[in-house]
């Protein structure tokens, strides 16, 4: 089956509204996330500390790490209600959020590690979505795969909160980063889908689900870039 769309100039401009959205949010992960460990009011406020050792998140902290999923269902169900005013605060405040939840990520890994990660997650995310966005394949059928291989990540990932298995934590991060690479396409051609769907002579509502394809490709970047830090990235200790 070929894919076929039309007013191909209009899906570049919101194409690239979609992109310009997901950097900027990532941008501001990545702000609040060395914000957050280079303050130690954030950090006492996120993390259990003693004797200057991190113990475990706060009540707080945990908090913070869970309204992102809030943030999310609130785009899935309540996108169309909302102004675009309040997707750009929800989106921004979304990035925020999920920043401060990341800092981890700069306290258990070497720099050197975080970066080199980021740039192979660049790699993966800028080939596959090339991929998604140029292709004429359907891949429709492709997400009723991947939806299926998430629920079985999900399911996996709570029963090895009660093994503990590192076996199984490596698989699922394998299996994660093939996942999430697969999504990046199905994504990007549903978003360009999508665009198709709506008055495209309406602005605020191109605004509005370039915001909610932003996030999805956001989420897409996260979940690669965290999974390849378990497999690849050098904790500090070692």
């Amino acid at each position: 089956m070929k894919y076929e769309l039309t007013d191909t100039s209009g899906v570049r401009t919101y194409v690239l509204q979609v992109y310009n959205y997901m950097l900027l949010g990532l941008l501001l992960t990545g702000v609040f996330a060395l914000l957050t460990t280079s303050s130690s009011t954030m950090m006492n406020l996120i993390y259990v500390i003693h004797d200057d050792r991190i113990i475990n998140i706060s009540p707080f902290g945990w908090l913070v790490s869970l309204a992102p999923l809030s943030i999310a269902l609130a785009f899935s169900f309540g996108l169309p209600k909302f102004s675009v005013v309040t997707a750009q605060v929800l989106f921004w405040l979304y990035s925020s959020l999920m920043g401060i939840s990341l800092s981890s990520v700069l306290l258990i890994y070497t720099g050197e590690s975080v970066v080199s990660t980021i740039f192979i997650a660049v790699s993966i995310f800028g080939f596959m979505s090339l991929y998604g966005y140029t292709t004429e394949t359907d891949l429709t059928s492709l997400g009723s795969f991947l939806i299926m291989g998430l629920i079985g990540l999900i399911t996996s990932g709570l029963v090895n909160l009660f093994l503990s298995s590192t076996a199984l934590d490596f698989a699922i991060s394998v299996v994660a980063v093939i996942i999430f690479t697969g999504f990046v396409a199905f994504d990007i051609q549903r978003i360009k889908s999508i665009y198709n769907t709506y008055n495209i002579n309406d602005k605020q509502i191109v605004i509005k689900i370039a915001i909610f394809g932003a996030l999805q490709l956001y989420l897409d970047f996260i979940n690669i870039f965290v999974h390849l830090l378990r497999l690849l990235a050098r904790k500090k200790e070692e």
